[in-house]
């Protein structure tokens, strides 16, 4: 009797946990996954406001748009290979839109400064979307002449807005950067304030 009622045990364990697994797998399955491409200057900052997003998976900070094959993040520092510093982010379209994501990009950076954020200079910071599809596209073109003509900055607009070819990861230092670098002087001075400002914009976006 004994055995039988181990039996009948482990059965009921393995039954939960083969339960278990379908149900990850299935919410897997249905996640309707997309990826954004945005750089907005110091791809610190962008990782760091991004990940803080409810239905945003994964930020990874790396390089695109450039001419050198697998640059190294010196060599896109000097400005030289036609990089930009970008966040490539990945998310569940049925949480967040792309338009929600496109806001945060706009008011979330000054993209009025041609290849400069603050006091990071150089085409490696330029304001640019690197759009996946034909409806990335379209919304991007949109939102970006709905913002011109709302005169909402004293100049215009000069992001950069191309189609996504390949993108290159920065080295694993750099992954989740301000929250390992907490008492770094560049995270203190420039990401930390940008954050409190998203946060005040954006708390209802945020994951809980």
């Amino acid at each position: 009797m004994k055995n039988i009622f181990v039996i009948i045990l482990s059965t009921s364990i393995i039954a939960l946990s083969l339960q278990l697994i379908a149900q990850k797998t299935n919410k897997k399955e249905i996640m309707n996954t997309k990826i954004a491409t945005f750089g907005s200057g110091c791809f610190w900052c962008s990782e760091a406001i991004f990940s803080r997003i409810e239905g945003v998976e994964k930020v990874e900070p790396g390089f695109s748009g450039g001419e050198t094959k697998y640059p190294t993040y010196n060599e896109v520092v000097s400005g030289t290979t036609g990089h930009a510093e970008v966040a490539q982010i990945t998310y569940d379209a049925d949480v967040v839109s792309f338009s929600t994501l496109l806001e945060v990009f706009w008011k979330t950076h000054d993209p009025t400064t041609l290849n400069r954020q603050g006091a990071d200079v150089g085409t490696q910071y330029r304001s640019v979307i690197f759009f996946h599809d034909k409806e990335q596209e379209t919304l991007a073109r949109e939102y970006l002449k709905a913002l011109d003509a709302e005169k909402i900055w004293n100049n215009s607009i000069v992001t950069e807005i191309a189609p996504f070819e390949i993108f290159y990861p920065a080295d694993d230092y750099h992954n989740d950067y301000y929250e390992n670098n907490p008492t770094n002087s560049y995270c203190n001075f420039v990401i930390t304030p940008k954050i409190e400002k998203f946060e005040k914009v954006f708390g209802d976006r945020l994951k809980k």
